[in-house]
């Protein structure tokens, strides 16, 4: 069976992951991280896409990220990924593929999921144990939204910019959200919409998505054959 094309969005946030081939490292030392964070800036550039939150862990990449044209988000993920591969074999003369398969994406409902998503993707080595608080890891974005640290990557979400009327505020604003851990039902909804291509967001919101896009966006309701005698019975 053929798979559906990604679910895409223009003008919607989106939830990326990609890792690293069974699992292993794809940046080992300070100047590859750096390397893939201004490819990664030229492809948002080239390829009209806002960046609003990221983490570059050990073996994979988390991003929330915004396209504004048809075909944006998949041509970026392309021009990073070739010229971080083609990078990394001559860093560290090896051949071959680096990625694990495509990067996997969802869409991401701004109003509800936008500032769940920037958690998740910030708070990526604190649960992995790499370090005590997001700020302490510097391969991520939260310096700059919660710190006001200069990062030409960044572009803020308006959910972020709501957070108050000015940068000081928000960002005060912004690392309060980070006082309690994100509760496992959500990391549960990001991980599964994610891994599955499904949409991130509120029942309405994916109503409409469904609706605009008339294609299944999220899983269907277990149980058997709905249209037996006895699953309408039950």
């Amino acid at each position: 069976m053929s798979r559906l094309p990604r679910l895409v969005l223009v003008g919607q946030p989106h939830h990326v992951i990609i890792r690293g081939n069974n699992r292993e490292p794809i940046f080992i030392a300070d100047e590859d991280y750096q390397f893939y964070l201004d490819k990664l800036h030229d492809a948002c550039v080239k390829h009209q896409c806002d960046l609003h939150a990221y983490v570059l862990m050990t073996n994979h990449v988390h991003l929330l990220i915004t396209p504004y044209k048809e075909g944006g988000l998949a041509k970026l993920m392309q021009m990073v990924g070739r010229y971080y591969v083609q990078y990394f074999n001559n860093s560290y003369c090896r051949t071959g593929t680096l990625w694990e398969g495509r990067y996997k994406s969802t869409v991401v409902d701004s109003d509800n999921y936008a500032l769940i998503c920037y958690r998740y993707i910030e708070l990526n080595p604190v649960r992995a144990g790499m370090v005590l608080h997001s700020a302490d890891y510097p391969w991520s974005s939260y310096r700059f939204n919660a710190l006001g640290e200069v990062n030409v990557n960044i572009t803020e979400h308006p959910l972020y910019l709501s957070l108050a009327g000015t940068a000081e505020l928000r960002m005060t604003q912004y690392r309060s959200l980070f006082e309690g851990h994100l509760s496992a039902t959500y990391i549960e909804s990001i991980r599964d919409a994610t891994s599955k291509s499904w949409v991130l967001g509120n029942d309405l919101f994916k109503k409409k998505i469904e609706k605009q896009l008339r294609r299944s966006i999220s899983p269907k309701p277990r149980g058997g054959d709905r249209k037996s005698a006895e699953y309408k019975s039950s």
